[in-house]
């Protein structure tokens, strides 16, 4: 597995911070441009937004012999060239730095959600569009085959949602505005709420959210007041997946922030999930993508001296119980020798740099 380069990873830092410095345009969005107007003598600011389709929508900013505007419209236009510095680094780190970037789609989809709140109400993305996010954090390149999806996977935890008093606007609306064929899918329960959304291409977006209790609750979808109308579907193991996220870029137009799992929670996750797919059709299909991926964080977690954390993370699985152990074990056994071969030296390494003992899934 190639190492990125080191002038790559430090963009990518740089790239986020550039991009959290960004945030505050929302009022005034960098694809839009200030506009002076004279009315009756009287020079103003308007501000113009693209419409999507061919038009524009005009906004009042105010006299343009006010000072604090006038600074707003030159901030303004620096924004807009560290936009256009943003993007070349995106295009700098994918095509030259060996960085993943998303499909448009999802891309898109993410983009619209970041901007909605998403993140700020500590939603997670979780999924293969996260996992194309950690050629960036681990430094190493991964390969194309291992990140094809067709779909976006958001988790929120069920007590945020219902403790932090705000929301996204409407996710409907909010996807429409990507592409207007999104649809709220039925949900399988018959429940009126839904918790996924699907376009005219097929395109899945879905909201997940943590278990509360028994699996009574699996089949029901749970009403999460933060998510814009939209439910979650509660998923076990989900609440060791989306603890202690970490912080990255989606390598999307001028780079979008987002959360993402901790790589090797991502990687043990993934062996559970794995054990529990249904044999035969699409539930084949994602298993084997399901041990693909954790076999190569393996990989990546070795090269890159990173095995203590997962030896961490993993203790923490396993001591959660029998069913826990079970699905490491069976996940663990659908691994190819070489990659079984090789968690088990991440285990022993990661041990002996924390100092507990590690009972081995094999």
């Amino acid at each position: 597995m190639k190492q990125i380069d080191l002038v790559y990873q430090t963009m990518l830092a740089e790239l986020g911070q550039r991009s959290l410095d960004a945030a505050w345009t929302a009022d005034f969005p960098p694809e839009g441009r200030f506009t002076p107007v004279t009315v009756k003598g009287r020079k103003y600011w308007y501000f113009d937004i693209p419409d999507g389709q061919g038009g524009k929508t005009r906004r009042y900013v105010g006299p343009a012999d006010d000072q604090d505007i006038a600074q707003r419209v030159e901030t303004h236009k620096r924004e807009k060239d560290d936009l256009r510095a943003r993007r070349r680094m995106v295009s700098s780190l994918t095509r030259e730095g060996g960085m993943i970037a998303p499909d448009s789609m999802s891309g898109d989809v993410i983009e619209a959600l970041a901007a909605g709140g998403l993140f700020r109400l500590r939603g997670v993305l979780i999924g293969t569009v996260a996992f194309q996010t950690y050629s960036g954090i681990l430094g190493v390149r991964l390969p194309m085959a291992a990140i094809l999806t067709g779909d976006a996977d958001v988790a929120q935890d069920y007590a945020v949602s219902s403790e932090v008093d705000d929301s996204l606007p409407p996710i409907l609306e909010l996807v429409q505005s990507v592409d207007p064929t999104f649809r709220p899918v039925p949900h399988r329960s018959g429940a009126a709420a839904s918790s996924a959304f699907v376009n005219g291409s097929g395109y899945r977006v879905e909201f997940l959210t943590t278990n509360r209790g028994s699996d009574d609750y699996l089949d029901q979808p749970a009403k999460m007041p933060a998510l814009g109308g939209a439910s979650a579907d509660p998923l076990r193991f989900l609440d060791f997946l989306i603890r202690d996220p970490v912080r990255t870029m989606l390598l999307h137009k001028s780079g979008v922030p987002v959360t993402v799992p901790d790589p090797s929670r991502y990687a043990v996750h993934k062996l559970i999930v794995a054990s529990r797919r249904q044999y035969g059709g699409q539930g084949s299909v994602k298993r084997s993508k399901d041990i693909r991926q954790a076999a190569l964080l393996f990989e990546a977690l070795q090269q890159t001296r990173r095995t203590s954390d997962l030896a961490l993370v993993y203790n923490e699985a396993w001591e959660r119980g029998h069913t826990w152990q079970e699905g490491i074990r069976a996940g663990a056994g659908m691994l190819t020798d070489e990659d079984r071969n090789r968690l088990g030296d991440c285990l022993r390494a990661g041990a002996m740099q924390i100092g507990e003992d590690i009972t081995m899934p094999f």
